[in-house]
């Protein structure tokens, strides 16, 4: 086998690899990007420990036929780039949107994404890129399921309180009699 054969093979594994352990993997077009806009958008990514590579679309489709991706080979259409996020899934899309709504061009473009092996859509990917930071969501579970509780506690208290009520009123009764 060739060394370039090898290579290439090692290249396919790799990607593989990314595609196994990533949580997110956002697919975009990097075309029209200056260089100076992709240092920043890859620093940016990589401070959020978001990995962005560009592939060939071959490679990356030979890494992913056995995955079961649906879809996947319909964005791989053109220049690609992909951020692999390992640690959050939507870091990544958000990093991505915001770069890209900051930029008078709209780039790079958001073609597709895969989420926890799953492929997810253009629109998808924006909406995940919408959702509020982890800790807002969380807030908002702890909140929603303190409602209930701090209803439950509200209304034994209350009850508690007219009891303790209704027995010095019989105290006092009963001092006033004797």
């Amino acid at each position: 086998m060739s060394k370039i054969r090898q290579a290439k093979e090692k290249q396919v594994a790799e990607i593989k690899e990314k595609f196994s352990n990533a949580k997110a993997a956002i697919i975009t077009d990097y075309r029209g990007i200056n260089v100076a806009d992709m240092t920043e958008l890859r620093k940016q990514l990589r401070d959020a420990g978001v990995e962005y590579r560009v592939l060939k679309n071959t490679f990356v489709k030979i890494a992913t036929e056995d995955m079961e991706i649906e879809n996947l080979n319909e964005a791989l259409q053109g220049p690609t780039a992909i951020a692999f996020s390992y640690d959050d899934a939507v870091t990544a899309a958000k990093i991505i949107s915001e770069f890209s709504k900051s930029h008078a061009l709209k780039l790079p473009q958001v073609r597709a994404g895969v989420l926890e092996g799953k492929y997810i859509s253009e629109s998808q990917v924006t909406d995940l890129a919408n959702l509020p930071p982890r800790e807002v969501l969380l807030s908002q579970v702890l909140r929603t399921m303190q409602g209930p509780i701090a209803n439950f506690v509200g209304a034994s208290n209350n009850i508690i309180t007219k009891f303790v009520y209704a027995l010095n009123a019989v105290k006092d009764q009963k001092e006033q009699v004797s």
